[in-house]
């Protein structure tokens, strides 16, 4: 199965502290942009930061969530399905770069069908990320 890219646009405070996040520090190359608006390549697929300062989640306070696995997950949130090596570089990056985890790398699911690696952060504007990989991709849907 090939997969096409998806395509996300998200509010953000600072389109310079985005720019720092999301091409330094997750490591994604930036594409186009313009005074209100940057493209990044978040793994083949296209995320696009629109300054809305109004809009961005750091100016709601906290976030809701959900219980899944005994933690919070926050909702809304998107992000990618890395490769195992991909997740683990990922999370040392972030780790380094000193952002704070909502939930700390682990794996959920353990022994189960849908075993999977994954974490919980924030973006600058508070858009909450999970990153995740699957000990067997196959099971992503599987019941």
């Amino acid at each position: 199965m090939s997969l096409r890219p998806f395509h996300i646009a998200f509010p953000v405070d600072n389109l310079k502290a985005a720019r720092h996040f999301y091409g330094q520090i997750l490591g994604c190359p930036e594409g186009r942009s313009a005074d209100h608006w940057i493209d990044f390549n978040l793994f083949g697929h296209q995320i696009v930061a629109h300054c809305r300062p109004d809009a961005a989640p750091c100016n709601r306070k906290g976030f809701d969530s959900q219980p899944v696995d005994g933690h919070d997950v926050p909702v809304p949130h998107f992000g990618v399905v890395l490769s195992t090596e991909q997740w683990k570089e990922l999370a040392q990056r972030v780790r380094l770069a000193g952002v704070k985890f909502i939930i700390e790398p682990y794996t959920r699911f353990e022994g189960q069908v849908g075993e999977q690696s994954t974490m919980f952060f924030l973006d600058p504007a508070g858009n909450a990320l999970e990153f995740k990989a699957f000990a067997d991709l196959g099971q992503m849907f599987a019941k």
